[in-house]
């Protein structure tokens, strides 16, 4: 029984040295991202060099986390044993979502009804807590924009 209750958890991100500051500001409740010193651009997902310039002279810069839904897919059943964990959740919403910042950021929009989402919805960063010790930013309706 508990190697079932294993499989059907939700899997969860792998910290790395490169990524830890990204999920640190994660659960102090800051949206983390790259940026790089040499040529300005933003990295996502966290790596050790920028992918325009090869320049390994990125920082981390709190964005904003408000933005608008660039496109978004509604999740209506799970392939694959390995994501089984994320059945009850189903339907579901994952997007991309152009921060105010300048970068693009996946997600899931939460506290929305999936049929109410739509391009260009304001959107605003939140934080849930798993229950692992990982927080994962989300994104739900701008309540003010």
């Amino acid at each position: 029984m508990a190697d079932e209750n294993k499989a059907n958890k939700k899997p969860l991100p792998e910290i790395t040295p490169i990524n830890q500051p990204f999920w640190d500001g994660a659960k102090a409740g800051k949206l983390m991202m790259q940026k790089c010193q040499n040529c300005g651009t933003w990295v996502f997902c966290p790596r050790p060099v920028c992918g325009d310039c090869a320049s390994d002279k990125l920082e981390w810069v709190q964005v904003s986390g408000k933005g608008k839904i660039f496109s978004f897919t509604v999740i209506r059943e799970v392939v694959g044993q390995a994501l089984r964990g994320f059945a009850p959740d189903i339907p579901y919403v994952t997007a991309w979502i152009d921060l105010d910042d300048g970068p693009r950021f996946c997600s899931n929009i939460i506290g929305c009804p999936i049929d109410k989402v739509h391009i260009d919805m304001p959107v605003e960063v939140v934080f849930e807590d798993s229950g692992d010790g990982v927080t994962l930013p989300k994104f739900k309706p701008c309540s003010s924009r």
